[in-house]
């Protein structure tokens, strides 16, 4: 069986994101994996490029959402957080999606490395892994009573 996987980077902060990538692309890196990368600015540009992703010509069997948001000193970061959180939980559910979301919400710098190193908290392989589980369960609950 081969998979088609397509990670969204939001690249606001650079070298988080590849931390959160790193982990992402260990998790994925396996027989039977073919992974697509695009990145965008921010972390509420990824939603938007999965909704193009479902009308385009391909077909992705799950998304990867990456990026880190860290509060600053306005209101900006409860919005980015909250819509980012809320289209990509819409477009699961509304259209039966599996997203891995690793887009990561911290107070601060150190929080965000923490979060997103390989040998910390790994939130990009969590990511990674979250994906991989909801396609086998949507796989699994679409089976045919026959078992195809």
């Amino acid at each position: 069986m081969s998979l088609n996987i397509l990670v969204i980077e939001a690249r606001f902060y650079d070298k988080i994101s590849d931390a959160l990538l790193e982990g992402a692309l260990a998790v994925l890196q396996q027989p039977g994996v073919q992974v697509t990368r695009v990145s965008v600015p921010g972390a509420l540009e990824i939603p938007h490029v999965i909704s193009m992703a479902e009308t385009g010509s391909k077909n992705f069997d799950g998304y990867v959402a990456l990026g880190c948001v860290i509060r600053g000193e306005t209101t900006h970061y409860d919005y980015v957080c909250q819509e980012s959180a809320r289209a990509l939980m819409d477009l699961a559910v509304n259209k039966q999606l599996a997203i891995g979301n690793g887009i990561i919400t911290v107070e601060n710098e150190d929080q965000a490395w923490a979060r997103a190193k390989k040998d910390k908290k790994d939130k990009g392989g969590f990511a990674a892994n979250a994906v991989l589980k909801m396609i086998k369960i949507r796989d699994e609950l679409n089976k045919d009573v026959d078992g195809e």
